[in-house]
């Protein structure tokens, strides 16, 4: 599928986006990178805070290329907007990369690096051993991943789980990719090419029906239409996001592979990542 031009420029003269076929509250472009200005818009995000129903609200712009994704500021520890890490030229493109293989060297780099006596490993990587998994299997759904989206979004607008969220509008071929399109580097103490994370997101919103739906400084929060239903099947999915995020277990509350399956991944329609 053959990727549309950037609209974001045409921002610039239209701000509420009619030509787009939008309504957009008042907001700004953002094209800073770590480098400078990039040649074009990197996101258009809104000026003031987000309402329960913005994620959803901005879904039409998928039609001209837009994709909608809430942006979290953490202003009390430098997350501004302004200030964050964006590098999209370092960023390789997602379809390029083999999740399996991304995942299994991950998971191995972890277990090769790792100080702890091998019991204290085996712990952590319980019910699994030092052997990557591999891919846990594709559930059948037949939800629809922007329904489940809209709805689990508003709910976390409307609590106040999320963070001083904005509605954002990223050029993307679609949700996995927002965060390689925008050079977001959250993981760059962990991962410094997003486009490999976003191959792995891929691979989710193919299983799972993903939708990543906030970005932090350093957080990831997605929704999922399709989520594990059994205990062996949260600890299969458990295994790749320790590949992905490890930092969600080693540095987390859960302290195991089992126990953040069964508390942070049975039945739920979140999945949460931030990296040190």
């Amino acid at each position: 599928m053959a990727m549309l031009p950037n609209p974001l420029p045409r921002l610039a003269d239209d701000p509420t986006g009619a030509e787009l076929g939008l309504s957009l509250p008042p907001g700004s472009l953002m094209d800073t990178t770590a480098d400078g200005p990039w040649p074009e818009p990197l996101l258009w995000c809104a000026d003031g805070p987000a309402q329960p129903g913005a994620w959803a609200g901005l879904l039409a712009g998928r039609s001209v290329g837009l994709l909608p994704v809430l942006i979290q500021e953490d202003t009390t520890h430098g997350g501004k907007l302004a200030d964050w890490y964006l590098d999209p030229g370092r960023m390789s493109y997602p379809g390029d990369h083999d999740v399996e293989e991304f995942l299994a060297e991950s998971w191995a780099g972890y277990v090769s690096e790792e100080e702890d006596p091998e019991e204290e490993l085996l712990e952590v990587l319980a019910p699994y051993g030092q052997d990557w998994p591999g891919l846990a299997p594709a559930p059948a759904f037949d939800g629809d991943p922007d329904t489940t989206a809209a709805g689990v979004t508003a709910e976390l607008v409307a609590s106040g789980w999320l963070d001083r969220p904005r509605a954002a509008l990223v050029h993307a071929r679609r949700s996995a990719d927002i965060p390689a399109a925008m050079g977001w580097g959250g993981p760059v103490n962990y991962e410094d090419d997003t486009g490999a994370l976003s191959a792995v997101l891929r691979s989710w919103e193919d299983r799972y029906g993903l939708r990543v739906v906030a970005l932090g400084l350093d957080t990831l929060t997605a929704t999922v239409a399709a989520p594990p239903q059994t205990v062996a099947q949260a600890e299969a999915i458990a295994a790749e996001h320790f590949a992905f995020c490890p930092d969600i277990i080693t540095q987390g509350r859960h302290g195991s592979l089992s126990t953040y399956a069964a508390k942070a991944l049975l039945g739920k329609n979140i999945w949460h990542f931030w990296w040190d």
